[in-house]
């Protein structure tokens, strides 16, 4: 048991009571667990949704000197701006727009995400909010092509 709270803990970012619970209800299936703490997730992030993003960062990437994109990400305190799943999550965003083209972040959010077809980018960053913690929202963008 023991074992499949440490692989449901990395594959998801929960805490170890949240996966223990989601195991317990799953009856030990670490992809029902999965699945149980993703539901729950996804309620804790409608949660946040209401809260004020007042900090967040600008990235930019650049592809074979071609493709420029420049994304503004908001979240709930500078603290996480700092963090390293933000971080991550605001350059996968950027490699998304840089590959995929969206017209405005609405249609970007619909976009099944290029790293994971699976999940659309609304679902990536609702999964996002739900292991981080805080409300974040993609709050504009540029795309620049030669």
């Amino acid at each position: 048991m023991k074992d499949d709270i440490v692989k449901l803990r990395e594959k998801t970012g929960a805490g170890v009571m949240e996966c223990k619970r989601a195991l317990d209800e799953a009856k030990g299936d670490i992809s029902a667990a999965e699945k149980i703490i993703f539901k729950q997730g996804l309620a804790k992030a409608e949660k946040k949704q209401e809260r004020q993003t007042s900090s967040g960062m600008l990235h930019g990437y650049v592809h074979n000197d071609r493709v420029g994109v420049l994304v503004d990400v908001r979240c709930e305190t500078d603290f996480v701006v700092k963090s390293d799943p933000f971080r991550e999550l605001v350059h996968n965003i950027a490699l998304h727009i840089a590959g995929m083209n969206p017209e405005n972040v609405e249609s970007l959010l619909a976009q099944p995400y290029v790293k994971d077809p699976s999940m659309t980018i609304g679902e990536l960053l609702k999964k996002s909010i739900a292991t981080i913690g805080e409300n974040m929202k993609i709050e504009r963008f540029t795309r620049y092509e030669i």
